[in-house]
């Protein structure tokens, strides 16, 4: 991509600690909002994902559905979700130190490889007619395990696989397919539900694995280097921690985080109660309401790519949250079918701007040896914590209702945000960059 002239390039406040940064400041035009794209492996990885993410949004679409269909209890969608992201909360500093110490690739190929299998089972026990809740606890758990290693890895090889000067962008491209897919995934799940059934979804998202593993096997990539063996595999996992603790700005973002993971992202666990039984919606609606939300987080994808290096991170951030939180209180408050479209698309919006700044933030804050392990306490932390806040939906549907707990989750994260705002506009102005230990 060409430089930047010196008329282009403005000095602006940076967003979490005060310090000027250089930013873009002439015209924006699609080379800007594709840049990442013109890196090889980043292109193999973004088509690859493109497909496979589309499987995975309909398999997440058709076994919600199965498990409501089979149970018709909300508390047994929160377990589902609780146990497929358990084995992140036990196993993912692990999944971090990993990724520091051997080939990225070789872990996504073996991550990938897995969970294919999983889906292929899931529909051979669908058509068999054999699945129960258990069959499905059990298939999520395991499918959790490999995403213990899988997220880390995958968060962590962008920067490879771009440039540092283009993670920003990478990132929010990442985000917009997987956003894109939350568009198609559900809305072909919520067709074939209707049509074939749910084992033809799980089906087809083992297929669409085998897209991401190409993409994998053809990237160019330099001979990988060895970092020193560590003497204590555990205590290389906790020097990420300890990384953490002693830096303000990735500190900060990754106690929000916790706090969004257990009562923002939750609100999902509900949705197929919440379309079945508050907008009396099918199966087919019930599709177009996840894409709804998919279209709001795919186009807030594309507004980061395309203007996050010229607009103020911290209203990316602060703002973003406070734009999800509003609309799963109007979600919460509304019975109207067309209404909860509208609310889920902006909430996908906002999220989104949420999410891709935050994910950003961190992976530039911190140094490249380092860079495995904080994402591996990232992916703790957004996988998780979702255990937590599963239950916590579950449970309080059966005591609240199910508007009243996605009610309670929109207010919990809009004080939070509210309160971070605070914090952060009061804390002293200091230079946050990467350092070989992490202090300020």
């Amino acid at each position: 991509m060409a430089e930047q002239s010196p008329e282009q390039v403005a000095n602006v406040p940076e967003e979490v600690t005060g310090v000027l940064r250089r930013v873009v400041a002439g015209a924006l035009d699609l080379r800007q909002t594709f840049s990442a794209l013109r890196h090889r492996n980043f292109r193999l990885f973004f088509f690859g994902q493109l497909v496979s993410l589309i499987g995975t949004w309909m398999q997440n679409t058709a076994q919600s559905w199965l498990v409501y269909d089979l149970t018709k209890r909300p508390l047994l969608l929160g377990v589902v979700a609780a146990v497929g992201s358990a084995p992140m909360l036990f196993l993912s500093l692990f999944g971090g130190s990993v990724a520091d110490r051997y080939p990225k690739r070789f872990i996504l190929l073996f991550t990938q490889s897995s969970m294919m299998i999983l889906a292929f089972a899931l529909a051979a026990l669908v058509w068999s007619h054999a699945i129960t809740p258990r069959q499905i606890i059990v298939l999520a758990g395991l499918g959790g395990v490999a995403m213990a290693f899988d997220m880390p890895a995958r968060q962590s090889f962008i920067v490879e696989m771009s440039s540092r000067e283009d993670l920003m962008n990478a990132i929010s491209l990442n985000s917009s397919i997987v956003n894109g897919a939350r568009v198609v995934g559900p809305a072909l799940a919520g067709l074939l539900i209707g049509e074939i059934g749910t084992g033809f979804c799980f089906f087809l998202n083992g297929l669409s694995f085998l897209a991401v593993l190409a993409g994998l096997v053809f990237m160019r990539l330099p001979k990988f280097v060895a970092p020193k063996k560590p003497d204590s595999t555990w205590r290389h996992a906790m020097e990420g921690f300890s990384y953490v603790t002693r830096h303000r700005r990735v500190r900060t973002l990754l106690v929000l985080f916790t706090i969004v993971g257990i009562f923002g992202w939750s609100y999902s666990v509900l949705m197929p109660a919440f379309a079945r039984d508050v907008l009396q919606a099918n199966g087919r609606r019930y599709g177009v309401l996840l894409s709804a939300n998919g279209v709001g987080a795919f186009f807030g994808a594309l507004a980061v790519a395309t203007h996050g290096h010229r607009v103020n991170r911290r209203l990316l951030v602060f703002g973003g949250l406070g734009l999800f939180s509003a609309m799963l209180l109007v979600l919460a408050m509304t019975r109207n079918y067309y209404v909860a479209i509208g609310a889920l698309a902006i909430a996908g919006w906002g999220m989104l701007l949420y999410f891709s700044t935050t994910n950003t933030l961190l992976q530039t804050s911190v140094v490249d040896e380092m860079r495995g392990r904080v994402m591996g306490i990232w992916a703790l932390l957004f996988g998780g914590m979702m255990p937590v806040g599963g239950l916590e939906a579950g449970a309080c549907s059966q005591w609240l209702g199910v508007p009243r707990t996605i009610a309670l989750g929109a207010i919990v994260c809009g004080a939070a945000a509210l309160i971070t705002w605070m914090v952060v506009r009061r804390s002293p102005a200091r230079e946050e960059g990467p350092t070989a230990n992490g202090r300020e």
